[in-house]
């Protein structure tokens, strides 16, 4: 037995070594789990989730490397100890190897859409893991040294299985300062709206369409206003904050806010911060039920924006939704109604045809009736287009300027958009975030494409808590009534899918499975024909994969 603390051992400093440079190799070791746990948005609840579903084999991996290195010190120690008890250290050799394997396989190898990003957050809890990192190896060593004599260095060869549990726990101990920090940019960005006393601040939630009705909002109203609005999806106090303070300047008379919420309380939290006026409530459903538990809690928070916006206040409602015809009933502020059913609501269209091209329809605006045409695809499209209209009417804008914009509005990247690819093959990308209605709709649109062979490409749907497997097996029966080809990407969700297209008749030996965006690309190689439609519904991140 050594006694570490005698500073004349040199292995209380060999050990300071080791425990250094580990440090740094189980940063980089617990670089999935890190990944995860931002791609889950700091959630602990999400990061779990995955580690329950997925997580397991990077986990089983980890282990490997301890065994292995375990098994290599233990060799070690055995071959050299008489020969001295420097020569144990040999065995750091396999350890290092090992864990570079990892690392390469993990970080360079595996194929991820969303590669961790070094923020500003995510550095410091990277500084904190590699600070925790070195204690508890150290810690190891001593243990180890001490007490298993026979184990030697053994501690070292434990400390990646730490890693599932100490990404979270980085992550927990610095809440309470990633909490402060976002308070101060937060109190900035509401400082600086007050400087803008004029502005016309307008929020959009609901469960679908958010991004694509702020995008067509953004573009009909700039007909007339200097318009800023919240940039991609950021949705969320911080993203709002973050295009307050970077991109709203004394220029600019209106501020578009796409509200985000997966649990009660979100979306009044996101209208304190940019105090709106004017709302549009998108049509609701069950997306994020495994965060908000049911639908009737998605119901209560999507009901915050219109409760928030009062007497005083204006929204728009989709009233083709059931739910939000429910939200409407109850609410004090003004209400615009917009439908494709309805003649009987503000706004509404009629003779709706959709082609390869876009879709053509009829606006009906109080007494006039206009022909319009867009490049939109899908009838929710043209229902989200409408919600921008019946805004812009309130905001007085003309019917001239109203026209001119519809025309300018163009889909939003990975939303159903319509893409034209080689061979005159046609891609209908809405891989973006798919949901029970938004799939439903798209399955719509291809259902249009007549005389070419369909296929449907899709990891299947997600975050809808205990309804998962069911809600999967009623898409697979869905895409049996449009679809020729099928490839189901990622285990998670293949038997649910395959059992529901397999129960509706559909021809087995045309269901194709798939690991993977390469894997895919290869089954894509092998089918695909001139003049085919591609349906590419969903794609998943790399923490549902």
């Amino acid at each position: 037995m050594f006694d570490f603390f005698d500073f004349s051992n040199m292995h209380f400093y060999f050990a300071l070594a080791i425990a250094f440079v580990n440090a740094f190799v189980l940063c980089f070791e617990g670089y999935k789990f890190l990944q995860i746990i931002q791609l889950s948005g700091y959630h602990s609840r999400g990061y779990f989730d995955w580690l329950k579903t997925s997580g397991g084999i990077y986990v089983g991996r980890l282990a490997m490397v301890a065994i292995l290195s375990a098994a290599c010190f233990i060799v070690t120690d055995v071959i050299f100890r008489a020969y001295g008890d420097y020569y144990a250290y040999f065995g750091l050799i396999f350890y290092l190897v090992f864990s570079i394997i990892y690392i390469s396989n993990v970080v360079y190898f595996s194929p991820q859409k969303i590669p961790l990003k070094l923020t500003n957050r995510m550095n410091r809890a990277i500084i904190l893991m590699w600070i925790l990192s070195f204690a508890i190896t150290f810690g190891l060593l001593i243990i180890t040294e001490n007490y298993i004599p026979y184990f030697r260095l053994g501690g070292l060869a434990l400390s990646p299985l730490i890693l599932p549990v100490l990404v979270p726990f980085v992550h927990i101990c610095l809440k309470p300062l990633e909490k402060a920090i976002n308070q101060r940019f937060i109190k900035k960005a509401r400082k600086k709206l007050a400087l803008f006393p004029d502005l016309i601040k307008i929020g959009i939630t609901g469960s679908f369409g958010k991004t694509s009705t702020k995008n067509f909002l953004a573009t009909i109203l700039s007909e007339k206003y200097s318009v800023c609005a919240t940039p991609f999806n950021f949705n969320t106090p911080l993203g709002i904050t973050r295009t307050v303070l970077q991109y709203l300047d004394y220029g600019t008379q209106v501020f578009i806010a796409e509200m985000g919420a997966r649990q009660n309380g979100d979306i009044k939290e996101l209208c304190e911060l940019v105090e709106p006026k004017y709302g549009i409530l998108t049509a609701i459903g069950a997306q994020h039920i495994a965060t908000f538990k049911n639908l009737d809690n998605v119901k209560k928070t999507k009901a915050e924006l219109p409760e928030y916006l009062g007497k005083d206040g204006v929204c728009v409602f989709d009233m083709d939704n059931e739910i939000v015809r429910e939200i409407a009933k109850n609410a004090t502020c003004k209400k615009i109604k917009v439908s494709l059913k309805d003649k009987n609501s503000d706004v509404f269209a009629s003779d709706i045809m959709t082609t390869n091209q876009g879709t053509s329809f009829k606006l009906h605006l109080g007494d006039k009736t206009y022909d319009c045409t867009t490049k939109l695809l899908g009838l929710h499209n043209i229902s989200n287009l409408l919600l921008c209209v019946g805004l812009a009417k309130q905001l007085d804008l003309t019917d001239e300027q109203i026209l001119l914009g519809i025309q300018k509005v163009m889909p939003v990247e990975h939303r159903l958009q319509l893409i034209n690819a080689k061979n005159d093959v046609t891609i209908l990308d809405d891989t973006y975030n798919s949901s029970i209605d938004g799939s439903q709709r798209a399955l719509e649109v291809l259902s249009m494409f007549k005389g070419h062979r369909k296929i449907v490409i899709t990891p299947g749907l997600v975050e809808l808590g205990t309804m998962e497997r069911l809600e999967n097996y009623n898409f697979g029966a869905r895409i049996s009534k449009v679809a020729d080809l099928v490839v189901i990407v990622n285990k998670t969700h293949y038997l649910s899918i395959k059992q529901g297209l397999l129960d509706n008749n559909f021809d087995e030996s045309k269901i194709y499975e798939a690991e993977n965006l390469i894997d895919t690309q290869n089954v894509l190689k092998d089918i695909l024909q001139k003049g085919d439609v591609i349906l590419w519904e969903n794609d998943l991140p790399d923490n549902y994969i």
